[in-house]
């Protein structure tokens, strides 16, 4: 039986600019064949099993595949049963060569679907802060691209289009610059005509640059802009200047390195990109299983001699209700138990369990916890803490002090993964910022550095969520910048901000130091 292929557009670059369809297409892929302009980062949305085959076209490449190949290779995947995604920047026809692969399809007889596309035509303007159409400027919309196959019988007619309509979009065409303003011009365009060129359009490391057709050539060279690049000319690209929204968001541009494990990093991820960071991810830890489950399996099994559950992580609620559910149990067994949680996502966490949080510290640390339980009484109690193996131990012993009764037991266990992708992260250039969420990701991180990438990151901005973290940083040399006074990720989104709005006028300095303690222990 053939399979079936899904002709998906994958809009213009930021990720969250695919359909719901096009995002659904990918988790249903056996097969996915993805271009240049596709953002890599919708792979994510991919199941695990799935297929990936990069089939790249970049402008001005050499040995790059055919179109026949790629047809080929989409249609053998699907003759073989499997469902195939064939991924493409933009909208799959506009200028995406959507068309022929439809056609090869139709002469195979393979059912597809076409799943359109934000195109990058009308994404990117957009984030550029360009309108294409304004009922005082523009009633008209011509779209070409700037790269014709050359043995096309008819080509643009210049003469026709040059003052057709009142916006011109031009993809593809930055190679021909010259030329295509060359003819605008030399066909009754003014050369006075505002025009933009929008390199990299919807992405955090988006540039734009206008100027006039006179003048944009000598300007585009001066200023290094390459391709991928949108080409806007009309009068609309003037109302930049009021509408530009994107760009002038108050991380645009910014590099954020963020360490956390990768499984726990979106929230923290999302909050900094809706704000405009470029961000980069190295998780700089891992959460795995303890080397034996026997310890939490015993205190949940006897769970009822205790008076309270203490949360120190999101982490160790998770493991504890894998482990509750693994024995046959559920939550009624925690029928009478109070239950402490150390900020509100871990509070969340545990709601997700369907049960209520009865007290969260008011500093998300384990004084605030220390604090919290000398209000309910904490000698003669029972308390359980199912934590990471390795963890402050300030909690258990000072309740100990109080003569309360607590067992420790690991639920989850941190491991430094290796550093390779901290290292392609440092080979793309300046970092501004690094962030820490925990002393585990300060330590793994410093400790995986040699001395030349210590002397890259000593240029960065350090942000830490709370006391601890920085302290351990503080211990490596590094000098904390950013701290939040609530130690939650939005906090931190929100101190960082801040630390970006106060310093906008000031120079950049050095923000972290190199020096004897690097050879210290972290937490």
């Amino acid at each position: 039986m053939h399979g079936k292929v899904y002709l998906v557009g994958a809009g213009p670059g930021d990720p969250k600019l695919i359909t719901l369809k096009g995002k659904e297409c990918l988790g249903l892929a056996d097969t996915i064949i993805y271009d240049y302009l596709a953002n890599p980062a919708l792979l994510s949305f991919a199941k695990e099993s799935a297929e990936k085959i990069y089939v790249g076209k970049k402008g001005g490449s050499r040995n790059e595949p055919h179109q026949s190949y790629i047809n080929r290779l989409i249609i053998e995947a699907a003759q073989s049963g499997k469902k195939v995604v064939r991924l493409k920047g933009g909208d799959p026809f506009i200028f995406g060569r959507g068309a022929e692969e439809a056609e090869a399809l139709v002469l195979a007889g393979i059912p597809f679907e076409v799943v359109p596309g934000v195109t990058s035509a009308i994404g990117v303007p957009t984030y550029a802060g360009i309108p294409l159409t304004h009922r005082e400027k523009a009633s008209s919309i011509t779209i070409i691209t700037g790269h014709e196959d050359p043995e096309k019988e008819e080509h643009i007619n210049w003469a026709k289009l040059a003052t057709a309509s009142d916006t011109l979009v031009c993809l593809m065409g930055m190679a021909n610059l010259p030329v295509i303003v060359a003819n605008l011009i030399a066909h009754g365009r003014d050369k006075q005509t505002p025009i933009a060129l929008i390199q990299w359009g919807t992405y955090p490391h988006q540039k734009t640059l206008t100027g006039t057709l006179e003048t944009i050539v000598s300007l585009s060279q001066s200023n290094g802009i390459r391709p991928p690049v949108v080409m806007v000319v009309g009068d609309v690209v003037s109302l930049r200047a009021s509408m530009n929204w994107f760009e002038s968001l108050p991380l645009f541009g910014k590099k954020i390195l963020v360490t956390r494990a990768r499984e726990q990093s979106h929230e923290f991820v999302d909050l900094l990109t809706a704000f405009g960071a470029d961000v980069l991810t190295a998780p700089t830890i891992q959460i795995v299983p303890p080397d034996d489950f026997n310890p939490l399996d015993a205190a949940i099994q006897k769970v009822e001699q205790y008076n309270t559950i203490i949360f120190t992580s999101v982490n160790g609620v998770r493991f504890f209700k894998t482990r509750l559910y693994h024995l046959g149990f559920d939550i009624r067994i925690l029928k009478g138990i109070s239950i402490c949680a150390i900020g509100p996502r871990t509070r969340e966490e545990i709601m997700r369990l369907g049960i209520q949080c009865d007290f969260v510290a008011s500093e998300f640390i384990a004084e605030g916890v220390l604090d919290a339980l000398e209000h309910r009484g904490i000698a003669g109690k029972r308390f359980l803490i199912p934590r990471a193996m390795e963890a402050r131990e300030l909690l258990p012993v000072e309740i100990k002090k109080r003569g309360g009764i607590v067992d420790v037991v690991p639920a989850y266990r941190t491991l430094a993964p290796d550093n390779k992708e901290i290292e392609a992260v440092l080979q793309k250039g300046p970092i501004d910022m690094i962030t820490f969420a925990s002393a585990s990701t300060v330590k793994n991180f410093a400790e995986g550095l040699d001395s030349n990438q210590l002397g890259v990151v000593g240029k960065s901005v350090i942000a830490c969520m709370g006391p601890i973290t920085a302290k351990a940083a503080e211990r490596y040399g590094f000098t904390v910048s950013v701290m939040p006074k609530e130690y939650t990720f939005p906090a931190l989104t929100d101190a960082i901000v801040q630390y970006y709005k106060e310093s906008k006028d000031k120079p950049p300095q050095p923000r972290s130091r190199r020096s004897g303690l690097l050879n210290q222990g972290g937490e």
